[in-house]
C-alpha cells in the first residue's frame, strides 16, 4: 500500500491517469455539443448555400467540470483508496500467522485485542494474504486460509483462564519451526512468561515480527486471608507506577440466597509499588456468606478470588465434664465458651462419639482428663486431618496422670502434678496477670486488660519444644495456654479452667476474643501436595477468563496433588473443588504467583491496541462517480432541448427509476415496520425496554417469556413472543404494558421518545419500573438505580404516587394478594394514588375505585429475574433457598398474572357484582 496525503493506495499506479484530464478537458472542449432539431419548411431555402466560415458552439465549463470530477472519481476508486492506513507497518505479501497470547490477563480488553485482530485480518484480505491463527494457550497444528474465513471465525475465540504452560509454549514453538517464510503479529496480553523468549527467536527466523500489546496495567488479587478479626486483602499490578486505588468488592448471597455485593474495600498501590493491600472487617455472619472477592472494573479471572471454607461461620462442639454444680448455669463449664462463641459460631452438643460424624470445625474439651481408647483413636484421627481440640484445664486434670511422665497424644505439652495456685490464703504472691502476646501467637494484636488475672492453672513441664508452643503466658512467663500441630489440625489447651474458678479470663471481653481466633483458624492451612497425594476432588463451578463461574457439568475429578501443585490449564480449571464435606477453591493468582511484564527487544516493533480501523472508500467514490455521470445524461438533454420530449422523459423516468434504487433499505425498514407492527398486534405481547446492558435485557426477555408461559397455562390470555423495544423506533401503542428495568448506565431518550412515551401514557398503556435493588431506598434516589430512575422519569407525565394499597384492584384481579415479590421481596410498591374523594362503601370489603388504570407500577423486587425460565422451561435463576424460595417465585408469577389480568381488564373487580364472590374467597 502507498500512502500519500495520508491516504492509502491499492493500486497507487492508476493515479497516473489523472494527468490525463487536462487532455481530456481540451478534447471535450472543443467537441461542440449536439445541435438542437427543430422541423421548419423554410429551411428548403437554403439548401445548397455554403458558409465560408464556421463557428462551432462550445460546451459549458460547468458541464465539463462535472465530466472531469465523474472521471476523476472514478480513477481514485480504482485505485483502491483506503482512510486511516498503517503507514509505519509494512505490507507484506506472503503468509501471515497471527499468535494470540489469549490468557486471562487480556479477558478486561479482550473486545479491544478482537478488532485490532479484525482490522489486520482486513488488511491481509486486500493484499490477498493467507492468514493462520495459533492460540498459545491451546496450540494447535495452524492451517493457512482466506483471511475473511478467518474474520467469520473472531467470535469463538474466548480468554482461557490460565497462562500458557511451558509445555504449550514448547510445543507452539516446535510447530513453528516447522513452518517456513511466514510472517508475524503477535497479540500479547502484556505479561511474561517460561518460553517466550525461545518463542519469539523462532518466529523472527521465519520472518518479520511485530507485537501488539495492550498499554494498561494488569491487575489480580491474591486469596483473602483472616487474621486479627479482619479479612487481609492483598491486589498486584505488573508494573509499577503513580500512587492508585482500586476498589474491591466483597461478592457473596443475602440471606434470601441471592448473589450481592455484600461490602466494599479500596486497595492501595504506593508509589512504584506492585503490591497493594486492603483490609475488610465483617461480622462473622456476613464474612460466612462471602463467596469472592473481584477488583472492581476489571473483567478476568485474575481479577477474582474464590473463597472456600477458609471464611466461613465454623461449627463448634462443646464437651464438659460432669461436676456436682452441674445445675448451676454460670457455674456449668461450658457457659462462659457458649457464650463467647455463639455469636460467630455454630454450636453442636453431645459425645464424642456423636459430634464426630458431623465433622465439626473446633471440638470443645473442658476439665475431662481421661479418654477412653474407642475416644481417643477417631479424636486423633480427626485431628490429623484438619481439626482443631480445645482443652480447658481443671480440677480433674490437675489430679489426673494425664500427661506426666510422657507427653500424651492429645496434650500439646507435659504437666506437673498438682497444678500451681497464687494469690490465695495458703500461697504466696498476687495473682498473676497476663504478658502481652508475641507475634507469633494467634492472639497477637488483642489488647490485655488490667483486670484478667490469674490465681490456678496447671504448670507445663520444662521441655526444648515448650517455648515454640506457648501462644500465650503470664507475666512471670508461666506458660497460659499451649498449642501443637498434629497432621494438618492442632491441639491447644488452657491452662486455668473454662469458669471463672481459677482465672478473672471467662469473664472478659478478651475470652470472646481469643475463642473467636481459635475458632476461625481451625481452619486447615492450605494443604500441600503431600497432604492431598491420593485424594480426588471433584469440579463443582468452574471459571471461564473473564471470571465467571458456571457448572462444571461432567468434567472429571482431578488428583489432589495437582490440584494445589499443578498449573492452572484445560485438565485443571479454577474453579470450586469438592472431596467429601470439604471445599478447596483453585484460584488462578496464587500467594505465591508474581506479575511480570512483558518486556519486547528493541527489533521487534511494539504497538498498542488503539489503532484505528483502515476504512476503504472506494465504493463510495464510484457511487459518486455514477451520481455525476447520471447528472451529466440530465444536462446534456436540457441543453440539447430534449429534456421534456418523448425520448428525454424516458430517460427521466429510468434515472428517477435509478435514483430510488438505493433507497430498497429504506423500503425495508418500512417492510420491517409492518412485520413488527403485525406481529405485536396478532396476540397480546408483552414487551420490555432495552436497556444496552445485554445481560439486563435477556433476564427481561427470559421473565416476560416466562410470565408469558404462565399467563397461556393459567388463564384465557395467549401472549405471542415477547418482544425487545427500542424507545427511539419502535412504534409503542401496540403493547399493553411495557416492562422497563432500570440500570445505572443506560442512556436518557430523546426529546422525541419522551412524548411516544407520555402519549403511550395517556392513551392508557403501563409501565411497570424495576429498580431491581430490592427498594432499599425506596424512591428516595440514594441508591445508583433510584436516582437513574428519578432521572428517566423527570420528563414523564406520571401522575402522584402512593403505596400500593391494601384494597387496591391489583390485590385481587387474579388471586388474592398481599405482598408482591420478585427475586427480592420488598412490600413496597408504588401505583397512582387514589382521589382524595375515594371513600369505602358500607358493606363493601374495599373503596370504590372503577375509573381508570395506574399508568405507572414502580418497584425494586426484580421481578423478571423470578419470572425468567430457560428454552426448556426451567427456571434461569436461583430465588431463596429451597421450599420458601419456590413459594417466593409462584407469588411473584401470581403478581405477574394479576398485573397483567389489571392491565387488560381495568377495576372491573371493583363492581359491586363481584362482591359477594370476594367475600366468599376471603372469608376461606
Amino acid at each position: 500500500m502507498t500512502v500519500l496525503g495520508g491516504i492509502g493506495f491499492t493500486a497507487p499506479w492508476l493515479l497516473i491517469a489523472l494527468a490525463a484530464l487536462p487532455i481530456l478537458w481540451l478534447i471535450l472542449r472543443a467537441v461542440p455539443p449536439a445541435p438542437i432539431r427543430r422541423r421548419f419548411p423554410g429551411v428548403a431555402l437554403l439548401l445548397g448555400l455554403k458558409d465560408d466560415e464556421s463557428v462551432s458552439d462550445r460546451t459549458p465549463w460547468w458541464l465539463l467540470l462535472l465530466r472531469m470530477l465523474a472521471v476523476a472519481a472514478i480513477i481514485l476508486g480504482l485505485a483502491g483508496p483506503v482512510l486511516n492506513p498503517q503507514e509505519d507497518q509494512a505490507q507484506g505479501t506472503g503468509p501471515l500467522l497471527i499468535v494470540l497470547d489469549g490468557t486471562w490477563a487480556g479477558a478486561t480488553r479482550w473486545a479491544e485485542q478482537m478488532q485490532a485482530v479484525e482490522a489486520q485480518l482486513a488488511r491481509a484480505a486486500r493484499a490477498n494474504r493467507t492468514v493462520a491463527v495459533l492460540a498459545l494457550t491451546r496450540p494447535e497444528e495452524p492451517l493457512f486460509q482466506a483471511a475473511d474465513v478467518w474474520r467469520s471465525r473472531l467470535a469463538g475465540f474466548t480468554p482461557a483462564p490460565w497462562q500458557p504452560s511451558p509445555a504449550d509454549v514448547a510445543r507452539a514453538t516446535a510447530i513453528v519451526d516447522q513452518m517456513a517464510g511466514f510472517d508475524t503479529l503477535w497479540f500479547s496480553d502484556a505479561l511474561d512468561y517460561e518460553g517466550r523468549d525461545e518463542m519469539l527467536e523462532t518466529l523472527q527466523a521465519q520472518g518479520d515480527v511485530e507485537v501488539y500489546q495492550t498499554a494498561a496495567n494488569v491487575l489480580a488479587i491474591s486469596p483473602a486471608t483472616y487474621a486479627d478479626s479482619v479479612i487481609n486483602l492483598q491486589v498486584a499490578r505488573a508494573a509499577p507506577g503513580p500512587a492508585r486505588e482500586v476498589t474491591i468488592q466483597a461478592e457473596g448471597r443475602d440471606p434470601a440466597g441471592n448473589a450481592r455485593i455484600l461490602a466494599t474495600a479500596n486497595g492501595s498501590f504506593a508509589e512504584g509499588e506492585t503490591l497493594g493491600t486492603a483490609e475488610l472487617s465483617l461480622p462473622a455472619e456476613m464474612r460466612g456468606r462471602i463467596t469472592g472477592f473481584v477488583i472492581a472494573g476489571q473483567r478476568s479471572a485474575g481479577a477474582v478470588t474464590l473463597v472456600d471454607d477458609a471464611l466461613r461461620r465454623r461449627e463448634v462442639a462443646l464437651i464438659g465434664g460432669r461436676g456436682d454444680r452441674e445445675a448451676l448455669q454460670l457455674l456449668s463449664p461450658l457457659h462462659y465458651i457458649e457464650q463467647a462463641l455463639a455469636p460467630t459460631a455454630d454450636l453442636i452438643d453431645g459425645s464424642i462419639a456423636d459430634v464426630l460424624p458431623a465433622n465439626p470445625d473446633v471440638i470443645v474439651l473442658a476439665d475431662i482428663a481421661t479418654l477412653s481408647e474407642a475416644e481417643a483413636a477417631p479424636l486423633t484421627e480427626w485431628i490429623e486431618n484438619g481439626g482443631m481440640l480445645v482443652r480447658f484445664a481443671g480440677p480433674r486434670i490437675a489430679a489426673s496422670d494425664v500427661s506426666r511422665i510422657d507427653e500424651d497424644p492429645l496434650m500439646p505439652v507435659r504437666l506437673r502434678a498438682g497444678g500451681r495456685s497464687v494469690g490465695g490464703a495458703m500461697s504466696w504472691g498476687e495473682p498473676k496477670s497476663l504478658a502481652p502476646f508475641r507475634d507469633t501467637s494467634p492472639f497477637f494484636g488483642l489488647p490485655v486488660p488490667d483486670d484478667v488475672t490469674v490465681t490456678a492453672q496447671v504448670v507445663a513441664q520444662p521441655d526444648p519444644t515448650l517455648a515454640d508452643r506457648v501462644i500465650a503466658s503470664l507475666s512471670d512467663g508461666t506458660p497460659l495456654v499451649t498449642r501443637k500441630t498434629v497432621g494438618q489440625g492442632q491441639i491447644v489447651l488452657f491452662h486455668v479452667t473454662a469458669t471463672a474458678e481459677w482465672s478473672t479470663l471467662p469473664l472478659s471481653g478478651l475470652f470472646v476474643q481469643m475463642m473467636e481466633r481459635l475458632a476461625v483458624s481451625s481452619a486447615a492451612a492450605q494443604p500441600d501436595a503431600g497432604d492431598l497425594s491420593g485424594t480426588t476432588w471433584t469440579p463443582l463451578r468452574i471459571m471461564d477468563g473473564y471470571g465467571t463461574l458456571s457448572d462444571a457439568g461432567t468434567l472429571p475429578g482431578v488428583d489432589g496433588a495437582d490440584l494445589v501443585s499443578a498449573p492452572a490449564g484445560p485438565a485443571l480449571r479454577p474453579g470450586i473443588y469438592a472431596n467429601a464435606d470439604r471445599r478447596l477453591a483453585r484460584n488462578v493468582f496464587t500467594a505465591d504467583s508474581r506479575l511480570i511484564p512483558a518486556s519486547w527487544p528493541a527489533d521487534v516493533p511494539l504497538r498498542g491496541l488503539a489503532v484505528p480501523p483502515e476504512q476503504p472508500v472506494a465504493g463510495w467514490l464510484l457511487s459518486l462517480s455514477i451520481l455525476l455521470l447520471l447528472a451529466d445524461v440530465v444536462a446534456s438533454l436540457a441543453l440539447s432541448g430534449r429534456l421534456l420530449g418523448r425520448r428525454g422523459t424516458t430517460v427521466i423516468g429510468a434515472l428517477v427509476l435509478a435514483i430510488c434504487l438505493p433507497h430498497g433499505p429504506a423500503d425495508a425498514q418500512s417492510a420491517e415496520a409492518d412485520a413488527f407492527a403485525l406481529a405485536a398486534t396478532v396476540e397480546v405481547s408483552l414487551a420490555h425496554v432495552i436497556t444496552g446492558d445485554a445481560e439486563v435485557d435477556e433476564i427481561a426477555a427470559a421473565g416476560l417469556q416466562g410470565l408469558s408461559d404462565v399467563l397461556f397455562f393459567r388463564t384465557s390470555v395467549e401472549p405471542a413472543p415477547p418482544t425487545a423495544v427500542n424507545l427511539e423506533t419502535d412504534e409503542l401503542a401496540f403493547f399493553p404494558i411495557l416492562y422497563w428495568p432500570i440500570t445505572p448506565n443506560q442512556p436518557r431518550p430523546s426529546a422525541e421518545a419522551y412524548s411516544k412515551l407520555n402519549t403511550y401514557l395517556r392513551s392508557g398503556g403501563m409501565i411497570l419500573f424495576d429498580t431491581r435493588d430490592a427498594d432499599i431506598a425506596g424512591l428516595s434516589g440514594t441508591s445508583q438505580n433510584g436516582r437513574k430512575l428519578q432521572d428517566l422519569a423527570a420528563l414523564l407525565d406520571i401522575p402522584p404516587l402512593e403505596p400500593l394499597p391494601a384494597d387496591h384492584v391489583l390485590t385481587r384481579t387474579f388471586y388474592l394478594l398481599q405482598d408482591f415479590p420478585g427475586r427480592y421481596n420488598s412490600r413496597d410498591v408504588w401505583v397512582e394514588a387514589s382521589p382524595p374523594d375515594a371513600e369505602q362503601i358500607e358493606g363493601m370489603p374495599f373503596r370504590n375505585l372503577n375509573d381508570g388504570v395506574t399508568p405507572v407500577v414502580i418497584g425494586g423486587n426484580d421481578w423478571a429475574a423470578a419470572w425468567a425460565v430457560r428454552s426448556d422451561g426451567a427456571p434461569l435463576l436461583p430465588i431463596g433457598r429451597g421450599y420458601a424460595g419456590e413459594r417466593q417465585r409462584e407469588l411473584a408469577n401470581r403478581f405477574g398474572v394479576n398485573l397483567i389480568m389489571h392491565v387488560l381488564t381495568g377495576n372491573y373487580k371493583s363492581d359491586q357484582v363481584h362482591v359477594p364472590a370476594l367475600l366468599d374467597r376471603l372469608g376461606q
